[in-house]
């Protein structure tokens, strides 16, 4: 049985990602920030205490991140994977208009959470030789719309991030890529965009799928990689 550190997965993602990966028998290590979600999630799926372990981490405190892996690895017996979901988003501005607080709460919420992570898992992963590391980029880090450039930095510098890290595992069992959504159809996200067209986007379930199949032994042959998912966006 393998076991993975999924951060946010009390979210829209998380709680597709969840009980797929608990129906192919891995155990999780889940964090949260929002105690009404995670109390939902348990609520939902009544998930069996010796397959997944949720803790409250606040992905901008490194210290209670690492503590929480290596909790996880002595509760598991090891960590085989990462899937990095903590992120937000915030547009309406372009550069010259991008405060110091919305950049840096970018900043915290997608590229230091993701980092955090994965400095976190890797000392786990090196123990047992192989695994995978998942990350979250978006879209927007490859196409950049304007009105959100503090997201875009942040996005682009978790796939550099990613690439970087996948430069540096060649040579071991150890994977790292990142998924690129667009938009996602979650409750949400429509909340936020009530008047668009929702038809075409792609659902967590589906993207969930994909995350699925790239902790699998088959994508082993993925390191460095891309992958959108943007539906018919």
């Amino acid at each position: 049985m393998k076991s993975a550190i999924i951060t946010g997965g009390t979210g829209g993602l998380g709680r597709a990602l969840t009980p797929l990966l608990i129906d192919q028998d891995f155990r999780l290590g889940i964090t949260y920030l929002i105690p009404e979600e995670a109390e939902a999630l348990e609520r939902d799926l009544r998930p069996d205490p010796d397959q997944v372990f949720l803790r409250r981490v606040d992905s901008s405190e490194p210290e209670a991140f690492d503590t929480f892996v290596k909790d996880c690895a002595d509760r598991f017996g090891s960590v085989d994977a990462l899937v990095s979901l903590v992120g937000g988003w915030a547009g309406g501005t372009d550069v010259e208009d991008t405060d110091d607080v919305r950049f840096e709460r970018m900043l915290d919420l997608n590229l230091r959470s993701t980092f955090y992570a994965v400095r976190a898992v890797l000392p786990e992963l090196r123990k047992s030789g192989k695994g995978r590391i998942i990350t979250i980029g978006s879209r927007a880090a490859v196409d950049n719309p304007s009105g959100q450039a503090a997201f875009n930095m942040a996005k682009a510098a978790v796939v550099s991030l990613t690439k970087s890290l996948a430069n540096e595992l060649r040579g071991t069992e150890i994977t790292a890529n990142t998924l690129l959504p667009s938009v996602i159809d979650t409750p949400a996200t429509r909340q936020a965009m009530p008047y668009a067209d929702y038809v075409d986007w792609p659902t967590p379930e589906e993207i969930a799928g994909v995350i699925a199949f790239m902790l699998s032994d088959e994508a082993a042959v993925m390191n460095g990689a891309t992958v959108p998912v943007y539906g018919n966006t």
